[in-house]
Formats: structure tokens, C-alpha cells, sequence
């Protein structure tokens, strides 16, 4: 019997990536992967990875199981060393600094009230990294403006927007 496995769903750039942690390691939809990176994940690409860096699950996507090809963290790098752009940059560090450590975190603290990483959704498009501690979700001043964006949010010329929020919060 196959196994079946339920992903945790990340969005960069208004473009879904379903990932695992499988093996003490993440993977990636491929084709969902290749999409974030501009280009086609096909046999041409695999041939470039050693074979246990991809890989066929039965994953929960969009209501339903279907196989689907994932790729390990480290054929991601592999992938996107071979196809630079400099997009690619950000697109590492996004999977490096928020998607993995997300999982790890999930998978290192099930069930422990110290200190993990995880998402806030709301909305279509926005979505902001928290930090839970004791119980309670704490967010980067830098992601302020994200979380309290409306008009009152809005910077002056030559202000950042969360320098224009901090002001605005000391004067109350």
C-alpha cells in the first residue's frame, strides 16, 4: 500500500508551494517549485539530481490524493545552481530562512510550548512569519506593516513604512 501524506501549504508571490518534511528532510512539489523559479522542472532537470534527491508521493492537493514529484532541500539548491537567476537569491533564502525552518519547527516542537516558527494567512495575499512563544504569537517589527496595512500605515516620501508606523504608534 502507497503512502499517503497531507503537505503544509506556503505562498510566494501569489504561487502555492505544498511541501513535506519526510525523512527528517523537506520536499517540494517540483512542478510547483519549477513555477516559482521561472522555469519547467522536466526529465532534463532530474538528471541533473542524484536519485535520492526526488522522488513520487501520493500527496493531498487541491481535494484530492494524487502522485505527485517532489524534490528534496537539497535538489532545490542543486536546481537552482543550475538554472541562476537572480531572482533565485530571494528565492533561496525564502526557502531557507522561512519554508524549512517552518517545518523544522514543526516537527522539532509537536506539542512543546518553546519557542517555534509558523505563518499567519489572512486574506489572499497576505502572510507573515510569527514567532510563538509562551502561548503567545509574536511578529518582526518589520513585518508591522503588513499585519496593520490600511491608510493609516501609509508612509511619507522619503520614510519607510515602518518607521512611518512606529512614529505613528509612540504619538498615540
Amino acid at each position: 500500500m502507497t503512502d499517503l501524506y497531507e503537505p503544509t501549504l506556503f505562498t510566494r508571490h501569489n504561487r502555492p508551494l505544498h511541501t513535506l518534511w519526510l525523512e527528517s528532510q523537506a520536499w517540494f512539489c517540483a512542478r510547483e517549485f519549477g513555477r516559482l523559479m521561472g522555469c519547467y522542472v522536466d526529465e532534463r532537470t532530474l538528471r541533473r539530481l542524484d536519485p535520492d534527491q526526488h522522488r513520487s508521493v501520493m500527496l493531498f492537493r487541491y481535494d484530492r490524493y494524487a502522485e505527485t514529484l517532489m524534490i528534496s532541500e537539497s535538489g532545490a539548491y542543486t536546481v537552482l545552481a543550475h538554472h541562476y537567476v537572480p531572482e533565485n537569491r530571494s528565492l533561496r533564502h525564502w526557502l531557507t530562512h522561512e519554508v524549512v525552518a517552518v517545518l523544522r519547527d514543526e516537527q522539532n516542537n509537536a506539542g512543546e510550548d518553546g519557542p517555534r516558527l509558523g505563518l499567519m494567512r489572512w486574506g489572499r495575499k497576505r502572510v507573515v512569519s510569527l514567532l510563538y512563544w509562551q502561548s503567545e504569537p509574536w511578529v518582526r517589527l518589520r513585518d508591522m506593516p503588513v499585519v496593520v496595512d490600511g491608510p493609516q500605515v501609509m508612509p511619507r516620501e522619503g520614510m519607510s513604512a515602518w518607521k512611518e508606523w512606529v512614529k505613528r504608534v509612540v504619538s498615540f
